[in-house]
Order: C-alpha cells, then structure tokens, then sequence
C-alpha cells in the first residue's frame, strides 16, 4: 500500500512539476521567496491594528508562536523522522525533474512553507471572522504551497500533510492565544 502511494505522489509530482514555463518559473520562484510576501504581512498588521489597536502586539506574538511551532513541528517530528528525499534530492528522479532555484535541505516530508502558511492562514481567518478574508488567505497559503510543486523541491504529498499540520496548529493555538490575551491584556 505504501509503495503504491509513494507511487501515486511521485506521478503526480512529475505531472505537476512538468507543467511549466518560463513565465510561472519567475512567478512561482517569487511566490517562495522569503521576503515576497512582505507588503502582504505589513498589510494583515495593519487590518489587525485597525480592528485590536494596541492589542496588535500580542496578536503579532500569537501569530509568531503558530510560524514557530509549525515550523518545528514539521522539522523535528517529520523531516527528521521520515527523512524522505525531496524530490530534487532523489537519485531516480535526476533529469526529469524541472527544478527552478534551489533544492534545499535533505528531506522534504513535510514542507514547512506549507505548515506556516496554512498556520497563519487559519489563526488569522479565526482572528478576521470574515468567511472572504479567511477564503483569500487559505488561497494564499494553497498558491505558496504549490509553488513549492512547481518548483521541483516537494511532492504533493509534502504539501498536503504540512498543509494539514499547520491547519491543526492554527486551529489549536487559537484557544489559548485568546484564554491568555482576555486575561493578562484587560481593558
């Protein structure tokens, strides 16, 4: 069962990954870059200083927690537990690939953009209470998550369960971020 789902995830790696060109390699490379996103997150700050004002600082906290344990999470518990080859690692993959940028480190079972994007994405749809900016970041979260396909460095599989992870994490973080900010961040 197991061979045939590695199987399964490899095709579709190679389906996916195969469909390129060379306009989405520069919109796909910018879309994983660190610092892209950028103006976006000083525009999730600023909706989030309208609605909480000074509260913002432990909302930005909070949010902080959810990157750092996801991050972790999909580092400690999978990566270096499953220690699956990234797809630009694997040896029988040499050649087939479309690998845009670099490969990265070692092993790629989960992928931590997609278990910090899909964090936030959560936390922060919690946060908004609005069904289209949760919609518009879940989107976010899938688009960077992809890019991380197209790009050659992780399978869908990857994605998928780091997507899930960083869900569970948002979605678990954000009772007691909310039980501790009513109570040390009274009005």
């Amino acid at each position: 069962m197991i061979d045939y789902l590695v199987k399964l995830d490899t095709d579709l790696f190679l389906f996916l990954n195969g469909l390129h060109s060379p306009f989405w390699d520069s919109v796909m490379l910018f879309a994983s870059g660190k610092l892209t996103w950028l103006p976006f997150y000083l525009l999730l700050i600023y909706f989030i200083a309208r609605k909480h004002k000074w509260k913002t600082l432990w909302w930005l906290l909070a949010i902080a927690v959810v990157v750092l344990v996801a991050d972790q999470l999909s580092v400690h518990l999978f990566k270096n537990v499953f220690q699956r080859l990234r797809p630009c690692h694997n040896p029988d993959l040499s050649g087939v690939i479309h690998l845009v940028g670099r490969c990265g480190g070692k092993f790629g079972f989960v992928s931590s953009h997609a278990a910090n994007t899909f964090g936030v994405a959560v936390f922060l749809s919690m946060l908004y209470r609005n069904r289209w900016a949760g919609v518009g970041l879940l989107i976010w979260a899938a688009f960077v998550s992809y890019s991380r396909i197209y790009l050659g460095v992780h399978y869908p599989a990857d994605v998928i369960v780091g997507a899930l992870l960083g869900s569970v994490v948002g979605f678990a973080l954000w009772k007691p971020a909310t039980w501790l900010m009513e109570r040390y961040t009274k009005s």
